[in-house]
């Protein structure tokens, strides 16, 4: 069996959890790897076939999406080239982590392409929520990578076909500690906005990590890293909380850890609204906006703020070889699946 990986590059979590199932679908086929898209901060222990551009969104300073600058760094000319020269055809099982190059060359090839992302699991009936007023948001977040069939990741397996995270190994040895500082990832602010916010809590000692940063420095009560690794996880292991956007890599990832967790969902982010959501269910501290009027809620989470632990096994050989046996082994059931995406599509 010959299968196609398609991975999407924004964030580092759609390439985390490759790093851990790959392997996996190695044991059962012959593995290509695609990944389109900017700004993951890890790289691929493997050997990647296709490498695109792709769709990407990229991060702003004021707590979203930069809107222009990901217009500017999107040319759909190319996007429609990198589709058409996609030999989807070449595969018998396309698995794509919210990767719209291989979901698109799928889709108009008339071939199954199967998700197996966080994203995927919005789609579940289960996962509706009372979120509303983002429209574009849930608009572009179901409609930028067509599937055939869905699997998908949250916190809890809230139904079937919803797995729990996939921890990657460095996190489950990693050696926790308490050595009284908070550590921030807010990629879509600014390190100027974080300091301006976070400094009106000088008794707290913040090591913060920038995408917008290239060098390191201490401002009042704040360390500013750029982004590194090994020190994030350094840090994140010793650190007393962690104040995150929602994705949902990081926000798993500190659940796993036992570390106290606050998260401010980024905004034009429609699956990080519903993660938001979601951890607050847990007992997980939201707060809407990085603005002054929320410090208090903030140092109020820092004082008396409880970490909430949860224990998610590690299942990739059994989802990989659930997917396999679903997917491949009944492939020719996958005409009922495409002519119900397309009907979707066309209203």
């Amino acid at each position: 069996m010959k299968l196609l990986y398609a991975i999407q590059g924004t964030g580092n979590g759609h390439v985390s959890r490759a790093i851990e199932l790959i392997p996996y679908f190695k044991e059962q086929a012959d593995v290509d790897i695609l990944i389109s898209g900017i700004q993951s901060d890890l790289s691929l222990p493997f050997e990647v076939k296709y490498a695109y551009k792709g769709m990407s969104f990229v991060f702003g300073k004021k707590g979203g999406i930069d809107l222009l600058n990901t217009y500017m760094k999107n040319h759909i000319h190319r996007f429609i080239s990198e589709v058409r020269s996609l030999p989807v055809e070449e595969y018998d099982l396309i698995i794509n982590d919210f990767e719209p190059i291989s979901a698109w060359a799928a889709y108009f090839k008339g071939l199954p392409a199967v998700a197996l992302s966080n994203q995927a699991a919005t789609e579940f009936p289960n996962m509706k929520t009372s979120i509303n007023d983002d429209i574009v948001g849930k608009f572009i977040l179901n409609h930028y990578a067509p599937t055939t069939s869905q699997y998908g990741f949250h916190y809890k397996p809230y139904a079937p076909h919803i797995f729990t995270p996939i921890i990657r190994k460095e996190i489950r040895e990693l050696k926790t500690s308490e050595e009284g500082h908070i550590t921030v990832y807010l990629p879509a602010y600014s390190e100027e906005k974080i300091i301006k916010k976070l400094s009106l809590i000088p008794n707290t000692q913040f090591q913060v990590f920038s995408k917008h940063s290239k060098l390191e420095f201490h401002e009042k009560n704040i360390h500013v890293r750029p982004i590194a690794h090994e020190t994030f996880l350094k840090s994140l292991a010793s650190c007393s909380g962690l104040i995150t956007a929602a994705g949902f890599g990081a926000t798993s990832e500190a659940l796993f850890l036992g570390k106290k967790l606050l998260v401010i969902p980024q905004k034009q982010q429609y699956e990080q609204l519903c993660n938001a959501e979601a951890l607050k269910k847990l007992g997980v501290k939201v707060v809407k906006h990085l603005r002054k009027k929320h410090i208090p809620k903030i140092q109020n989470w820092i004082e008396s703020g409880k970490a909430i632990k949860m224990d998610y096994p590690n299942q990739s050989r059994e989802i990989v070889q659930t997917i396999i046996n679903n997917e491949f082994l009944q492939k020719d059931n996958y005409l009922e699946y495409l002519t119900a995406q397309q009907f979707d599509l066309a209203n």
